[in-house]
């Protein structure tokens, strides 16, 4: 499974769970978020994010 890790504090972007308390619905897959969504953790932006697997 194809996940995305924020390099400065390593949350998990999971396309499963989404960001709901950043407004991010369950099931949205990473191209579709908007490109000026940050870290919900550390506010680092979306083009820092590292895609990994899991």
């Amino acid at each position: 499974m194809m996940v995305w890790q924020c390099p400065g504090c390593g949350y998990v972007y999971d396309e499963a769970l989404g960001d709901p308390d950043g407004g991010i619905k369950p099931g949205t897959r990473w191209n579709d978020i908007p490109d000026d969504w940050v870290c919900p953790e550390c506010a680092m932006t979306k083009a820092d994010f590292e895609q990994v697997e899991f």
